[in-house]
């Protein structure tokens, strides 16, 4: 090889290796309080954040390499920030002391803190993400939409970890219009009278995965939305809140349906529902489809199965059912205590009946109350079209 040719060579690699941080590292840091951010939590430190983000989405590390935005110890005010790709390498955040939200509504528009268009995304640390909701649950208008506290839209290949959430004025995680997304090892924290703050809400998006987290909230712990393919649950602690759900579906004609819902080994304690498929009257003719929740323990739980296909917490029109059609549909090895008569609820579509399995459940009551009788569970159905009962089943199945 020709010297000048090698030499160039040589050049070119030293460059890449040394582009970030140093000959035997690809990652290069990019702490807030360098660039201004107050970790006293008295003023707002959303512009240090910005220029932290701008300077580390913008940096080239090279095909292996990543930038990092650290948030140090600390606690750390910022209003409504937007982070916006498309970045240069993969990006990491690293969040070890606290954020906190504002508590004036009037800052908001729609959300606190949200991630856009961005590809190669790591969220970790050993930090929090509080979002000061409970006065703002108090002072919420009918009508009105509270910001929810972490918003990932259009990001693709992302793994968030180990953070914990607490007190979101609205959902604590919302997933939408994206893919392959993991989110492992976290902790959502708010009280059970909490309104609307959902642990994670998905929709519109694919290859989405939760598994090994607790959560617990005033709403769903998680809601698998319209659009979602390809959706993992596991390992999940569940408590308090309103259970894992499919749904609500169908609320609005550019509504898409579900296909792929896979909740395995998890826990719900103290929950108003369990696992739960819940669609609206007079909705779009779509697809809630391969549905399977499997090897779930229920504690205390007020509904452990429910399939709810006439959900309307308003005023709707009684003579128009829905139209989602629910098939390949499995509850499996699902066992605990119920807290109300009915461990089985499953009322379906008339104009579309569920297609469902039950195999190897055991739903008990709760002990009863000095001198009372035991509860009898029952199963109820309605609607349900090509159903299939296998193995033990208690209470005996409806169909």
């Amino acid at each position: 090889m020709d010297s000048k040719i090698l030499l160039s060579l040589l050049v070119l690699i030293v460059a890449r290796e040394n582009s970030c941080c140093g000959q035997n590292f690809t990652e290069k840091m990019f702490d807030v309080t360098s660039y201004g951010a107050c970790p006293e939590g008295k003023n707002n430190s959303v512009p240090a954040f910005l220029k932290a983000w701008s300077e580390a989405c913008s940096t080239d590390c090279g095909l292996l390499g990543r930038a990092k935005v650290l948030i140090p110890e600390g606690t750390f005010l910022i209003g409504p920030v937007s982070f916006q790709g498309l970045c240069k390498s993969a990006m990491v955040v690293e969040v070890n002391g606290v954020i906190l939200a504002p508590t004036d509504l009037q800052v908001f528009r729609k959300e606190w803190i949200a991630f856009r268009r961005v590809n190669g995304l790591l969220i970790t640390g050993s930090g929090k993400i509080n979002g000061q909701g409970a006065t703002a649950w108090q002072k919420k208008k009918k009508g009105s939409r509270l910001p929810p506290s972490l918003k990932l839209l259009s990001v693709s290949n992302a793994l968030l970890q180990s953070i914990s959430f607490i007190d979101s004025k609205f959902f604590h995680i919302l997933i939408g219009q994206s893919a392959r997304v993991t989110i492992k090892n976290i902790n959502i924290s708010a009280p059970g009278n909490s309104p609307n703050t959902d642990g994670i809400h998905i929709g519109d998006s694919s290859d989405i995965k939760i598994i090994d987290s607790t959560i617990g909230c005033g709403d769903d712990c998680i809601s698998i939305g319209p659009g979602s393919t390809n959706v993992t649950v596991s390992n999940v602690f569940c408590g308090p809140g309103h259970g894992i759900s499919v749904g609500s579906l169908g609320k609005y004609n550019y509504d898409l349906g579900v296909d792929g819902a896979y909740v395995t080994n998890c826990t719900l304690s103290g929950t108003t529902n369990g696992v739960r498929i819940k669609t609206w009257k007079d909705s779009p003719a779509i697809n809630a489809t391969n549905l399977h929740f499997y090897d779930i323990v229920m504690k205390d739980v007020r509904n452990p199965i429910i399939i709810d296909q006439e959900y309307c917490p308003g005023s709707c029109d009684d003579d128009k059912p829905s139209r989602v059609k629910i098939s390949n549909t499995t509850f499996e090895q699902i066992r605990g205590t119920s807290a109300t008569d009915v461990a089985i609820d499953l009322l379906c579509s008339s104009a579309f009946p569920c297609d469902i399995k039950l195999k190897n459940i055991d739903l008990r009551p709760l002990p009863p109350s000095p001198g009372l009788l035991p509860t009898v569970l029952l199963s109820t159905c309605i609607h349900v079209g090509n159903a299939e009962a296998q193995g033990f089943i208690f209470p005996p199945s409806c169909f």
